[in-house]
């Protein structure tokens, strides 16, 4: 009952009570047969408490004050408009009253529809559901109303999700319930039929007369048959019409111009499989008429031939022409040469002006444009880094020439500082046509740099060995007694400051120090590093002596600019001093006719001047997916037999003796001294005088290149050799400073921290390496293929997987050197870089050529290496 009913009937009982007066009061009967117009003297909604009012209103058209015929369709068309918005499920617009024959009272009954409290699957597992969930919430919102429109909307999504991993004949269903919980609430249950995997049983080409269906197929990358190899057969639409598309481009780059496909068709086999059909019309072959060129006053025709490279007579390849237009993969591209000179809005078009038979004339035409020069150059998002830092590795500079070259350059010096995520780092180019000047704006992301090592593992008798290292890479001198820049320490200069301590607390300590300015006064890129080493092996406990290294050195590095400016020198200066005392855990020996000889006592001087010279055109430090780096190292001390006397000779007898005696008086006289023990201890002394001078010169060469086959799959070809020689023949080989190959080479993450340079291979253990068994190697060769594929790319965690062959072996003599006689491995691995933590990973390689009994099995040929900190040599 509305108030004024209510209003009205109140008065009707006080006026009878006044007047005693009886009464018949009659409920009027509106006669609809009847059509009047009356005014809207008001409205009155029932339910749709939540709604706004005048919205609804507004939607049904009424408001207070309109006029309105009484019967008309205008009720039923507010109705229809409300209903529209499916929201209610029911609306009714009553007549509630009528007042003095011209204003009607109106009340609208509104059934609102149930919200939505939760969703659920049926038929699929958990561990899907967080996908599914991204595609229902983009459509229904929970708490909100659920129309019809929106459940065949999701049902619609879903079985597309479905489809397109194969399962043609998805079905999903949409259940609603009320929810009991919950008032005016419903549950919608989506039970999902994912129906079996549709295959493709076979790819058939009619037409085809000038490539083989093979040939064709492999065109289509995404839709392949189940006879495929390393992919996945199934039929999803959208892939089958790119599919189709890049058939045809294949035809055109052959130079079939008006290649087509004519029909296609797909059945469905008995098995449930398909089968695909496709009629080709390849037409005739194009060629190239003439090329001639408009537009173009800085270049001549013949110039611009020679950079094009396309020339009459050849087949006519739109995409070989686009890619020599322009960004072109190696640079060599028109564009290129216009862009590098300063001419942003330089622009070329290819146009087919005549087509007869089978040539083709092209008319190359060129807007040159205006040139532009740099006018600001702006770094952004460099939080931590000093912008100095940043602005020294750039090519662009205010003033200069716009120049697309120096912009990829400089894109690849920020992303090799690693202090910056290189998956974001933006590169704008606002231009300022009325001036004819550009801004380059370098937008970065700074990343963690610095590296913790801690690790801890257990090396069988020496016990338990742990490391901890840091490495503050964007370290800041200048910034000590700035607290504010201490992040733990101060940053932001680029230096790099590097600790590392070693120990297993039993035998063996090692302890190094470095720290690198990459711009030695600020001006130019000119380096320099210096750093010390401390590692010593204490077995004198078990009576096996002593063994210690101390080695100082100090770097100057440079930026070349000749052959070009990927090239760098750097010239180390090397001071180190080697200690044997009665140490017996060890391979120091050389041989002197047909035998060896150990060397366990002896004070070695070890000084050197080490040269590199090297290029890198490397894209990305963690994971490079172009460029190479090619290294060249010669490492050499002063010849110091030409100015040093009697290093050749034997001890003399009253030397044999006093050595017998020094032997004896430690032993005591219950033990004598046998000839062969005086034997070894005269040759380790004498063998210490020869050598204690350490002269030698060390050749090291490294290449490596990095390919990027498809999509982000990275193949990394990789060849070192290592060669060590003497100046002396007389004098031989050192013993120190020789080439170990074989393990995981973690022992050499300290930089020659035993006397030698240790190499990993994959797969072998250094006993299988004869080599190392007669004192290391003088000449090493190793070659790797790998084929790397990342994981993540995010700059928190760098993760990739690879697959590698390699090969490798190392020889005591020059003269038996022989390139291809290596010892061979397969495998894989995992790399996951931490910015926190630097690099960790493994390698489970299997050695092909290991010397083993017959009866050995498939496992006695693997080896499992850990990888912390650092990828080994």
């Amino acid at each position: 009952m509305t108030l004024l009913k209510k209003i009205g009937s109140t008065l009707s009982l006080i006026l009878i009570f006044l007047t005693s007066t009886y009464a018949q009061i009659e409920t009027p009967i509106f006669d609809y047969s009847k059509r009047a117009e009356y005014e809207i003297g008001g409205i009155n909604i029932i339910g749709a408490e939540n709604r706004d009012r005048n919205a609804i209103k507004s939607i049904a058209g009424f408001r207070e004050g309109d006029k309105i015929n009484i019967p008309s369709q205008e009720t039923s068309k507010a109705i229809k408009s409300l209903m529209k918005l499916q929201l209610f499920e029911d609306v009714q617009i009553l007549v509630d009253s009528i007042v003095d024959e011209s204003f009607v009272y109106l009340t609208m009954e509104l059934i609102e529809r149930p919200t939505l409290s939760r969703f659920t699957y049926t038929g699929v597992k958990k561990s899907i559901h967080e996908e599914l969930n991204d595609i229902v919430n983009g459509i229904i919102n929970k708490e909100g109303i659920v129309t019809e429109d929106q459940k065949n909307l999701v049902k619609k999504k879903l079985e597309e999700f479905y489809i397109e991993k194969g399962r043609l004949n998805a079905n999903v269903e949409v259940k609603e319930k009320k929810d009991p919980s919950r008032d005016n609430s419903i549950i919608l249950e989506f039970v999902i039929d994912r129906g079996d995997r549709v295959k493709i049983k076979d790819i058939v080409f009619e037409g085809n007369e000038n490539f083989s269906a093979r040939k064709l197929r492999k065109k289509m990358k995404e839709t392949k048959r189940k006879k495929a190899i390393f992919k996945k057969s199934k039929f999803i639409s959208k892939d089958y019409e790119e599919d189709k598309k890049s058939l045809i481009t294949f035809y055109n780059n052959n130079g079939y111009k008006n290649a087509k496909i004519v029909s296609d068709s797909i059945e469905t086999e008995k098995d449930g499989d398909l089968k695909i059909h496709l009629k080709l019309e390849e037409g005739n072959v194009f060629h190239i008429k003439n090329i001639v060129w408009k537009g173009n006053s800085l270049y001549t025709d013949e110039y611009l031939n020679a950079i094009l490279g396309i020339s009459k007579g050849d087949v006519y390849n739109p995409e070989l022409m686009e890619n020599r237009l322009r960004f072109s993969q190696d640079g060599r591209d028109i564009s290129s040469i216009y862009l590098d000179d300063g001419y942003l809005g330089f622009q070329v078009d290819p146009v087919e002006v005549s087509v007869e038979n089978d040539s083709i004339d092209i008319e190359m035409r060129i807007y040159e444009g205006p040139q532009f020069t740099i006018n600001n150059v702006v770094i952004n998002g460099n939080d931590r880094t000093h912008e100095d830092v940043v602005r020294r590795e750039i090519r662009t500079a205010p003033g200069q020439k716009f120049s697309r070259s120096a912009i990829i350059r400089s894109q690849r010096e920020i992303i090799n500082l690693g202090y910056f995520n290189p998956e974001s780092l933006g590169i704008e180019t606002p231009v300022n046509q009325a001036r004819g000047t550009v801004d380059i704006v370098y937008n970065l992301e700074e990343r963690p740099a610095d590296q913790l090592e801690l690790s801890a593992g257990y090396g069988g008798f020496s016990g338990l060995i742990g490391t901890l290292g840091v490495t503050f890479n964007n370290f800041s001198i200048a910034n000590v007694r700035d607290r504010s820049t201490w992040a733990p320490l101060p940053q932001g200069d680029g230096q790099k400051l590097s600790v590392r301590l070693q120990s297993n607390s039993r035998f063996f300590k090692s302890y190094n120090i470095s720290f690198t300015e990459p711009w030695l006064g600020g001006k130019k890129p000119r380096s320099l590093t210096v750093g010390a080493v401390a590692s010593s092996f204490d077995y004198t406990s078990l009576n096996s002596g002593k063994f210690s290294i101390i080695r100082g050195f100090a770097g100057l590095g440079s930026q070349l600019k000749w052959p070009d400016d990927f090239f760098s020198s750097s010239t180390t200066l090397n001071l180190e001093s080697i200690k044997l005392d009665n140490y017996q855990n060890t391979n120091f020996s050389v041989k002197e006719n047909g035998r060896f000889f150990n060397i366990f006592d002896g004070n070695f001087k070890n000084f050197s001047i080490q040269q590199t010279f090297a290029r890198s055109s490397i894209s990305d430090p963690l994971f490079p997916r172009s460029g190479s780096r090619v290294s060249l190292t010669m490492k050499f001390t002063p010849p110091y037999s030409l100015f040093r006397d009697n290093v050749l000779q034997d001890p003399t007898a009253e030397e044999r003796e006093n050595i017998r005696q020094s032997i004896q008086l430690d032993r005591g006289p219950a033990v004598p001294v046998t000839e062969a023990e005086l034997e070894n201890a005269v040759n380790s002394i004498r063998l210490a005088d020869k050598f204690e001078w350490l002269e030698y010169h060390k050749w090291s060469f490294n290449s490596e290149w990095y390919f990027n086959l498809v999509d982000k799959l990275v193949l990394k070809a990789q060849a070192k050799i290592g060669v060590l020689g003497y100046y002396n023949k007389d004098l031989g080989v050192t013993p120190f400073e020789r080439f170990e190959l074989g393990g995981d080479g973690l022992t050499n993450q300290n930089n020659q921290i035993q006397g030698r340079d240790i190499l990993a291979l994959r797969g072998y253990e250094v006993e299988d390496i004869q080599a190392n068994s007669e004192g290391g190697g003088t000449i090493f060769n190793k070659y790797t293929l790998e084929l790397r594929y990342p994981l993540s790319l995010n700059p928190s965690s760098t993760i990739y997987v690879t697959g590698f062959l390699q090969g490798g072996n190392a020889w005591s003599r020059f003269r038996d050197f022989n390139p291809f006689e290596v010892k061979k491995s397969a495998g894989m691995g995992l790399r996951v870089f931490l910015p926190m933590f630097g690099l960790l990973g493994f390698d489970y390689g299997i050695g092909f050529d290991k010397n083993l009994a017959s009866t050995a099995k498939w496992t006695d040929y693997a080896k499992f290496n850990i990888i912390i900190g650092f990828e080994p040599e």
